[in-house]
């Protein structure tokens, strides 16, 4: 990685990779953790950015959790196919690679070129890694990721709700009709957190708009016949073995949450399908 201090050029919705980034830089700081991420922290000390309007909320918390339950999910994959494909749709600064690659494994990383020319200043492609310069609602980057044979784990974290839910269903035609029987992790946005994201914590600081309101996950199914949802959970339904490995003071936090039932947490769900 660079030591130089990095400039961001970004688009309106890539600029919200930072949310993420920020977020599992502060929690990789913290003495109990509930993921390790000194690259993150690393590349926030690198970047010239006021990541300090992000702090004071519980976003960034939410942000961690979320790519914690998507690094189980590809964990449990790749213990089952050690020699698959995954492949990180919209990869922003993730570093899902450096917490969960087995050795074996193939990835590709898919971001809009901006975000690719950014991510290139810290992190090189190898035999086994590799960026994709591209949008997701284009089909050509699929030709490169086919290369590499399955099976293959697609995840797409906080991409799809920017984006038209025309445009949503156009992503998961192309990906079942190129990647069939593949796992998909996706997140969805119901009209809980739609409608509140002007005073959002972390989308009120951005210019970018959440866009694909999906009340009910369970609406892919009917978009692509045999595609089935494996599983949805919410930050307050963690799958037991994700919520049992947390810090207790997250595990506190999560009751709170579900005794208040909040629309804005409720309608926020984290999802995994297989792509039929």
């Amino acid at each position: 990685m660079t030591s130089s201090e990095q400039g961001v050029r970004l688009g309106t919705v890539q600029e919200t990779l930072l949310i993420p980034l920020y977020g599992r830089a502060v929690e990789s700081r913290k003495p109990e953790a509930v993921l390790r991420d000194p690259l993150a922290e690393a590349m926030v000390a690198a970047i010239d950015y006021d990541f300090t309007r992000f702090d004071g909320g519980s976003s960034l918390i939410g942000s961690v959790l979320r790519t914690n339950l998507f690094d189980h999910w590809t964990r449990d994959f790749l213990a089952e196919h050690p020699d698959a494909t995954v492949v990180e749709i919209g990869a922003g600064l993730n570093t899902r690679y450096e917490r969960t690659d087995n050795g074996r494994a193939r990835w590709w990383e898919l971001d809009l070129p901006d975000v690719i020319e950014l991510r290139r200043t810290f992190f090189t492609d190898s035999s086994r890694r590799r960026m994709l310069a591209g949008s997701v609602l284009d089909d050509e980057w699929t030709t490169a990721a086919l290369t590499t044979g399955g099976p293959y784990f697609l995840a797409a974290e906080a991409v799809l709700s920017y984006l038209a839910e025309q445009e949503v269903r156009h992503v998961v035609d192309v990906l079942a009709e190129r990647f069939p029987g593949a796992l998909l992790a996706v997140d969805t946005t119901g009209p809980g957190m739609i409608d509140t994201q002007d005073s959002h914590d972390a989308l009120g600081k951005v210019a970018a708009r959440l866009r694909w309101n999906c009340p009910d996950p369970r609406i892919i199914e009917d978009w692509r016949p045999g595609t089935r949802l494996l599983g949805s959970h919410t930050f307050t339904t963690l799958p037991a073995e994700v919520h049992d490995g947390l810090p207790e003071e997250y595990r506190v936090m999560i009751a709170t949450m579900a005794e208040l039932q909040l629309p804005q947490v409720e309608d926020y769900r984290m999802n995994l399908l297989r792509l039929g």
